[in-house]
């Protein structure tokens, strides 16, 4: 392993670091060909100069970065909320996963848009019913 990878893992030694860690493992495991990395900040994942120049092992390096893995509802639902309005984004979620069963929330105050687009992605769940069990 990068020597440099092996100091940034021992330096996110905590229970957080290691949700993300293993979520990531798991990923792996699942679909290798997917391009998924963990323990980023989320500027190094969304700004690929600076992703570049400190984590250059990335498998993120040079690609679009389109779903981001928090360690908790919290940090999740901030982060969510600021990208969607400051890029005026379309968004789709928070979808729960790791349940038996697929769960899918609609936000206070969500648009016609989201309101399809997450009932596209119930049908989608409802179809594939039995690949959800982790």
């Amino acid at each position: 392993m990068n020597k440099n990878k092996e100091e940034l893992i021992r330096s996110q030694e905590f229970e957080k670091a290691s949700k993300i860690r293993e979520a990531v493992s798991i990923l792996h495991r699942r679909h290798p060909d997917m391009d998924v990395d963990g323990e980023l900040q989320t500027d190094f994942a969304l700004n690929d100069e600076m992703l570049r120049e400190r984590f250059p092992f990335s498998k993120l390096v040079g690609k679009k970065v389109n779903a981001l893995i928090f360690p908790n509802l919290d940090s999740a639902n901030i982060t969510y909320k600021l990208l969607k309005e400051l890029n005026e984004a379309d968004s789709i979620g928070p979808i729960m996963m790791g349940m038996r069963k697929p769960v899918h929330i609609l936000q206070l105050g969500a648009s016609v848009d989201e309101i399809v687009n997450m009932s596209a992605i119930a049908v989608i769940d409802a179809q594939h019913k039995e690949k959800w069990e982790l």
